[in-house]
């Protein structure tokens, strides 16, 4: 059986990339924890915002790994003379995954009352004209 894809039609050549990308986002993961906001804050500008209540920086990690930025968060349980009679404040680790496009990267990142900003910038490629010579023969 043949893998049909968008990128296999003629009119789209070198295209082979995006379908890895959306299979790649597809299988991020559909997890709800921790929930996030991701909102335009400019023309070329984004910002993902996690709700991470009870972590630390020291407690998170942002990557960017082959145009894919991976946010991992871990508590480190260190006080166990502490007995909890309820516990619903979560303290399980998580990873989220988002698939950067071409241009796009991350300009900074910061923690403030419990929810991480992750600031991102998008280049705008320069307007090309090329003209091609034609050869004889």
């Amino acid at each position: 059986m043949t893998k049909l894809s968008f990128a296999s039609h003629p009119f789209l050549l070198g295209f082979e990339r995006l379908d890895q990308l959306v299979e790649r986002s597809a299988k991020a993961g559909t997890e709800g924890y921790p929930p996030f906001n991701i909102e335009q804050s400019g023309d070329t500008a984004y910002r993902i915002t996690l709700a991470v209540a009870g972590f630390r920086d020291e407690d998170l990690s942002i990557t960017v790994e082959d145009r894919q930025l991976i946010i991992r968060g871990r508590q480190v349980e260190g006080d166990e003379a502490r007995v909890f009679l309820h516990r619903g404040i979560a303290a399980r680790a998580f990873q989220r995954s988002f698939v950067l496009a071409d241009g796009v990267e991350v300009a900074g990142a910061s923690l403030e009352n419990g929810l991480l900003h992750i600031n991102l910038r998008r280049s705008l490629p320069e307007t090309q004209v090329q003209t091609i010579q034609i050869s004889r023969g």
